[in-house]
């Protein structure tokens, strides 16, 4: 009796032991099998609101809310070209918390523009999708264009070579896509304008419809609703080809004859997370932006606005990213553009 009573009070001990660890471990397996989003999601737009940037985070975020039950949370920090937002991402936990809406600027353009970058724009990053590419806008304030006689991108060249200097070109910060644009298109042209760099679209646009500015090549789906109004002149796309939401618009480099033989300047805009957050979080992200990019609702609506949605996989972003640095490194080169 005494020998069984201890055998089997042994085998209670080792028993109770091994309900102990699993209860320890419960926790893990419980965050290894998802529990995340436990807590709102961070995504940092790095520039104002109302640019194209702002627009499309505020299009997925709902979606993703949708999906993973938590607040994703659109954070606006402007300035440095977008610099300032994504280096405050590049340096946040890697927690699958904070995301950031990059853009060709902050992620193909900056690196060669900026003598000193706050961030590795490829180490210090996860890539996670590729949310939409939109064409740039040559838009003119109304007012400026009937001035000067200007309607047409021939008109323009014409009035910039008659006028060195004395018109202003906004852009939605230094490094953009919206100011490498620009810059491309003086150099093809042997013109010269004063660029006025903002902290973002939006504001770029309220002072350039308010008569303070006279040019801009802004993405199109920011400008888009402005040019309907008739509040900006749009003159051109800066794309290769042709946009569906701008069908009788002409393309910079159809309308600008010789001179401007092979101009094409075009944006993008993803998400990206700091390196090192869990591919599963990365993952799932991205299979939900697809996944909401490829909804007839949402992929209409942006569309109609001028993107082309996207939501590619990790590494084809990744790619993208490589390819989109090298480009852009010759544009800047033969612009001269610099940043102090």
């Amino acid at each position: 009796m005494h020998v069984r009573s201890h055998l089997n009070r042994r085998r209670w001990l080792a028993g109770a032991a091994q309900v102990a660890v699993a209860a320890t471990a419960l926790p893990l397996v419980a965050r290894a099998q998802g529990a995340w989003p436990a807590k709102p999601v961070r995504i940092v737009v790095p520039f104002a609101a109302g640019g194209t940037t702002d627009i499309l985070a505020r299009a997925i975020a709902p979606e993703l809310q949708k999906a993973f039950g938590q607040p994703f949370v659109v954070d606006n920090k402007p300035g440095a070209g977008g610099n300032n937002g994504a280096a405050e991402v590049s340096k946040a936990p890697n927690d699958g918390y904070h995301f950031l809406m990059g853009t060709v600027g902050t992620h193909a353009i900056n690196v060669s523009i900026y003598p000193k970058m706050p961030y590795d724009h490829v180490k210090d990053f996860a890539p996670v999708t590729l949310v939409a590419g939109v064409p740039n806008v040559l838009v003119m304030n109304p007012a400026s264009a009937q001035r000067l006689g200007v309607n047409s991108v021939a008109d323009l060249v014409k009035a910039l070579k008659a006028n060195p200097g004395r018109l202003n070109m906004a852009s939605s910060g230094n490094g953009t896509s919206i100011h490498l644009a620009g810059e491309l298109f003086k150099t093809m042209t042997g013109t010269f304008m004063v660029h006025i760099p903002y902290r973002g679209s939006g504001p770029a646009l309220i002072d350039l419809m308010g008569g303070n500015m006279d040019v801009m090549f802004d993405n199109l789906p920011s400008a888009l609703p402005h040019i309907k109004s008739g509040k900006l002149k749009a003159l051109a796309v800066t794309s290769a080809v042709r946009s569906s939401a701008l069908p009788d618009l002409p393309t910079v480099a159809e309308a600008g004859g010789a001179a401007l033989k092979g101009y094409e300047a075009s944006s993008w805009f993803g998400l990206l997370a700091p390196a090192g957050t869990p591919a599963d979080v990365i993952n799932r992200v991205q299979a939900e932006v697809a996944k909401a990019l490829a909804a007839p609702a949402i992929k209409e609506r942006l569309v109609a606005q001028g993107a082309i949605p996207s939501g590619n996989s990790p590494a084809e972003f990744a790619r993208m990213i490589d390819a989109e640095t090298k480009k852009w490194a010759g544009v800047v080169k033969a612009s001269g553009a610099k940043v102090d």
